[in-house]
C-alpha cells in the first residue's frame, strides 16, 4: 500500500512521519531499544497510512510476541502494515476479530457480529454508505480508514472538556457539614482552575456527596443536585457559592459520608458573553479577572492550595477529609526528596 503519510504509534502516542527520510521500520525498532535501555519499559510501535490503521498495526505488534502464533513473527514489536502487499494485509485482517477495532465498542461488535461481521477484514469490505446509513458515521469514518482513507488527523491540542469534575473519596468518614463545606470548596476551586486553564466559563455546577456502599453496617445516603449560575463564569468564587448552596440543600445530618464531588456543565469559551443590562451593583467584577490570574500565578509558582479560599479551611493535607496516601509511589523523578538512597 503506498501512501504520502505514515502514522506511528508508539503505545498510545501518535507521531507524524510525514518528511521522515530511510527505512521507517528499522528507525522504530531503534527507537524501541532506545526506550527499553534507557527506560526499561518495552513497548508496541505500529506504522501505517490512517490512524485506525496503525492502532490495527499496533496490535498486531503487542499480540505477536504476548502470543507467538497469533500473527506471523516478523510482525512482533513492529508492525508496519505500508510495507504490506495487499494479500498480507488482508491476511491479518482475517486474522483480527472485528471488536479489536479502534473505535468499535462493545455494543458496536455485538452489532456487527449479529450481521455476520466478525473479522476486520468482514468490516473494510463493507460500504461506507450503508455503514453511516445503519449503523453512525463515526463507524464509517473507521471503515474508510480501513480502507486507506485518512480522515482523523492529529490533534495539535486536546478540545476543550465539555464537562470539568473533581472528586475525592475522603480518608475517614466526614460526619460534619462543616468538614464538608471544607471538602467541597477545594473541589470546586481545582475543577475552577481546569476551567480557567482551558479559557472556558461555566453555566451549571454539579454538587454531589453520598455514603460508601461497601460499609453495609451503615445507613446510606446519596444525593446530588444542579445549580445555575447567573452568568457563565471561571470565577472561583463564585463557582464554590453555587457549590456549597447544593451541599447546603442535599446535606443530611447522621450519615457517614464517603465521598463527596464538584462538576462544572454548561462550558462554553470565554469570549462569548452573555450581555445584560447593569440593573444593580454585582453585575461587573472589574477586579474579578485579574485576582483569579493572581490566585493561580501564586499557586502554579508556591505549589497547589498555598492561597486559598477560606472556607477550604486551614489544617492543609491533615484535615480530616484528605485521602489516605500512605503507598503512594515516591516521586524519585520529580522529587529531589523523593530519590532513593544506595549506600554501599
Amino acid at each position: 500500500m503506498q501512501h504520502w503519510r505514515w502514522y506511528l504509534l508508539i503505545d498510545e502516542s501518535f507521531i507524524d512521519l510525514t518528511g521522515i527520510p530511510g527505512d521507517i521500520a528499522l528507525r522504530s525498532r531503534k527507537i524501541r531499544h532506545r526506550i527499553l535501555q534507557w527506560i526499561g519499559i518495552p513497548c508496541g510501535i505500529g506504522i501505517g497510512p490512517t490512524k485506525t490503521l496503525t492502532k490495527l498495526a499496533n496490535h498486531i505488534a503487542k499480540t505477536a510476541e504476548r502470543k507467538p502464533g497469533s500473527y506471523p513473527e516478523h510482525h512482533a514489536q513492529v508492525c508496519h502494515l505500508g510495507n504490506l502487499e495487499p494479500a498480507e494485509l488482508e491476511a491479518l485482517m482475517q486474522a483480527t476479530e472485528v471488536g479489536e477495532v479502534w473505535g468499535v465498542g462493545r455494543q458496536i461488535s455485538k452489532q456487527l457480529k449479529e450481521a455476520c461481521i466478525h473479522t476486520v477484514l468482514d468490516l473494510a469490505r463493507l460500504d461506507p454508505v450503508m455503514v453511516k446509513r445503519r449503523w453512525s458515521v463515526v463507524l464509517e469514518r473507521t471503515v474508510r480508514e480501513l480502507q486507506g482513507t485518512d480522515c482523523m488527523g492529529l490533534e495539535h491540542e486536546p478540545p476543550a472538556k465539555q464537562e470539568i469534575a473533581c472528586t475525592r473519596s475522603f480518608g475517614h468518614a466526614v460526619l460534619e457539614l462543616s468538614t464538608l463545606q471544607e471538602a467541597v470548596t477545594e473541589f470546586a476551586s481545582r475543577a475552577a482552575q481546569k476551567l480557567r486553564n482551558q479559557n472556558s466559563h461555566a453555566g451549571q455546577v454539579l454538587t454531589f456527596i453520598r455514603t460508601s456502599p461497601f460499609r453495609t453496617q451503615d445507613l446510606q445516603y446519596s444525593r446530588s443536585t444542579v445549580v445555575p449560575l447567573r452568568r457563565p463564569t471561571n470565577d472561583s468564587r463564585d463557582i464554590n457559592q453555587a457549590a456549597l448552596m447544593g451541599l447546603q440543600a442535599i446535606f443530611r445530618p447522621g450519615y457517614r459520608y464517603a465521598k463527596a464531588g464538584v462538576m462544572l456543565l454548561d462550558l462554553q469559551p470565554a469570549n462569548l458573553v452573555q450581555q445584560e443590562l447593569a440593573l444593580d451593583d454585582d453585575m461587573a467584577d472589574p477586579g474579578g479577572t485579574q485576582l483569579m490570574q493572581a490566585l493561580d500565578a501564586v499557586n502554579n509558582r508556591f505549589g497547589r492550595g498555598t492561597a486559598a479560599l477560606a472556607s477550604a479551611g486551614l489544617a492543609g493535607e491533615q484535615r480530616q477529609w484528605s485521602m489516605k496516601q500512605e503507598r503512594r509511589t515516591p516521586g524519585y523523578t520529580t522529587d529531589w526528596d523523593g530519590l532513593a538512597l544506595v549506600r554501599a
